[in-house]
Order: C-alpha cells, then sequence, then structure tokens
C-alpha cells in the first residue's frame, strides 16, 4: 500500500492508494458438490465494497451447483457462459461436463482470481476431459464487450448461468 502525505494549510493529508480498500486474502476452499470436489481461491467474508461481492462464494451458487451436480445431464456436451462468474465456482463445476465454458465479470480485481482459479483447475494436457475455460471481462449493458465475445463464439452458447441461475436453451445473443 502506498500513501503519500500532502502539506495543505499546515494540515497533513493522508492520501492512501486503492490497495487500502481491496482485501485479497484469499484463501484456498474446498468445496464439494456430490463426487466433484473443486479447490478455489475465495474470501471468506464479503468485501466492504459493492463493486467486489464476487471474491466470495454466495449461498445461492452453492445450491445451483449441488443441483447442477444432482443434474449432469442437463450439462453434458453443453456450451455455456457464466454471467457475472465472481471466482468462478458454478463455472468451473459446469467445466467437469460442458465442452466449453466461458466465464465472465466486469470487475478486474475478480477477473485476477477468477482467471487464478481457472488456472488451478485447467490441466496443460486437459487429461481430466474437462472443458476449456475462459475468463472474459463483460460488464453489464456493454455492448462492446458483449459483441467481442459473441466474435469469438459465433455459435452461441446452449447454457446460460447467471445470479445463481440457469437457463437451458441454445443462446445466440
Amino acid at each position: 500500500m502506498e500513501t503519500t502525505t500532502v502539506e495543505e494549510d499546515g494540515d497533513d493529508i493522508v492520501c492512501l492508494d486503492e490497495s487500502f480498500f481491496i482485501n485479497d486474502d484469499y484463501q484456498l476452499t474446498t468445496f464439494t458438490f456430490g463426487s466433484q470436489v473443486l479447490q478455489l481461491l475465495c474470501l471468506q467474508s464479503a468485501s466492504t465494497d459493492f463493486d467486489l461481492t464476487g471474491q466470495l462464494v454466495w449461498p445461492g451458487a452453492m445450491l445451483l451447483n449441488t443441483y447442477l451436480s444432482k443434474n449432469p445431464e442437463l450439462l453434458r456436451g453443453c456450451s455455456a457462459i457464466e454471467l457475472g462468474s465472481g471466482v468462478g465456482v458454478t463455472g468451473i463445476l459446469c467445466s467437469r461436463y460442458c465442452r466449453e465454458v466461458v466465464l465472465t465479470d466486469h470487475n478486474e480485481e475478480v477477473l485476477k482470481i477468477l482467471k487464478k482459479n481457472i488456472e488451478l483447475h485447467s490441466p496443460p494436457d486437459n487429461s481430466n476431459g474437462s472443458a476449456g475455460l475462459i475468463a472474459e471481462k463483460l460488464e453489464w449493458g456493454n455492448s462492446d464487450q458483449l459483441n467481442q465475445i459473441v466474435e469469438r463464439h459465433p455459435e452461441g452458447f446452449d447454457l446460460v448461468l447467471g445470479a445463481d441461475i440457469c437457463f437451458q436453451h441454445p443462446i445466440a445473443f
């Protein structure tokens, strides 16, 4: 953390950089959904910044993942996009069954931890048969970012995950 002290009219003003407000004390945490065990870096409690809620795993994601692990036939062979992936717990679970999973988030700090978690679950030789995992920046309402994703995935997606919900039908944005 960097600080800057500025003297103004005899008073010292301390200016803190943005790292003062960002909690990046991630812990490797084990999650089990049926026979699937995932280890992810995440926070254990919410950040004070509403924009960083993706740094932890929310109860809704736990419920959705429990359901998906009991119904893997919903995922087999699908291509999926997850909107607001956070640390990636749902998208990474889906990658065990899907052929491709694109995980998205808008916050740069959250994208950093998402990419680290993808690295944890992407073997170099893809020997476990998992889908390709891809992280993309996507801010709600940003048509430029959405268009870039569509250009990179012109076939669309069979499954859309987001806000701890699941839609299953072909989606071609």
